[in-house]
């Protein structure tokens, strides 16, 4: 019989069935054979252990109910069973391929068992012509008759089985999709509360976050430096509008932004490297870096 779950795979359903209710570990075995409409049953010897590596690695944790551990899942728990959501549209399949594979052994093993049965009567007729409408033969027919309803009954349960974890999988994926689609425009939201905030900031740090955003809604090329001094650090120059276009976007906003964020470090350690950083320029450095991580850190967590 091949593996019904892959390696890992058992770990993340048994995430999956905590997130949907509290469970016991007797429960939790029941359950799974539910899902396999009885075609597997996992161990105590399986599902234990790793409930008590799940709760190690804090992904879980439990409560004793009448001398029982009723496992739930933690705040870790849910987040990685979130970041897993493709993977877990996955196991859905294979849990169906699995349901398949399952009831097509079951077949085989009635067509087999039913092709002993015919060579077993036959011999028994072939050996006595008298005793073919004996007991005998009719309770080896019953048995027959039994295994072909059996097994349509198993096959019939198994595609039952098979659309509902294809129904499921389909709607798994569409869930993932609105998430992408919802974090996307999360992610525009706060760049464009981050352009705003670091137009506002002044100086160095709001020049070349105007540049780093696409430039500052409304503003002008060096509005950032007015009333500062000639050569001051706040004279940082017009804010480029196509600045970092040759960084291509890869799909991944988080990803996205950690790429920004360190072409803008390096610009600014270029500017000092190259134009020198005097006390004054130091201090009004530090004073606009501190504002700018003010708004930045609000944004996001307004966010």
């Amino acid at each position: 019989m091949p593996p019904v779950f892959a390696h890992g795979r058992l770990r993340l359903y048994l995430l999956k069935l905590l997130d949907e209710a509290p469970r016991h570990g007797y429960e939790v075995i029941r359950l799974l054979e539910e899902r396999f409409q009885g075609l597997y049953a996992p161990s105590a010897g399986t599902v234990y252990p790793r409930l008590a590596k799940l709760e190690a690695e804090g992904l879980v944790t439990y409560a004793t109910e009448g001398g029982r551990k009723v496992y739930s899942i933690t705040e870790a728990g849910r987040a990685e069973l979130a970041a897993r959501g493709g993977e877990l549209a996955d196991l859905e399949l294979e849990i169906r391929d699995s349901v398949s594979e399952l009831a097509a052994e079951i077949r085989a093993d009635v067509s087999g068992a039913a092709g002993d049965l015919r060579r077993e009567m036959r011999a028994a007729a072939s050996a006595s012509a008298t005793q073919v409408e004996d007991e005998s033969w009719k309770a080896a027919k019953e048995e027959l008759r039994k295994a072909r309803q059996e097994w349509k009954e198993q096959a019939r349960r198994a595609k039952d089985e098979s659309r509902r974890a294809r129904e499921e999988a389909q709607q798994a994926r569409r869930q993932a999709k609105e998430a992408q689609e919802r974090a996307r425009e999360e992610v525009q939201r706060i760049a464009g509360q981050l352009q705003e905030q670091f137009a506002k900031s002044g100086g160095v740090l709001g020049s070349l976050a105007g540049a780093w955003l696409g430039g500052s809604p409304g503003g002008s090329p060096g509005a950032a430096a007015s009333g500062s001094a000639p050569g001051s650090v706040s004279d940082a120059g017009p804010v480029r509008a196509d600045w970092a276009e040759d960084l291509a976007p890869t799909g991944d906003p988080v990803r996205d932004l950690d790429r920004l964020l360190d072409r803008f470090r390096d610009e600014v350690r270029d500017a000092a490297r190259d134009h020198g950083v005097t006390p004054d320029r130091l201090a009004e450095a530090r004073a606009h870096l501190a504002a700018a991580a003010t708004r930045l850190t609000g944004a996001l967590r307004a966010g």
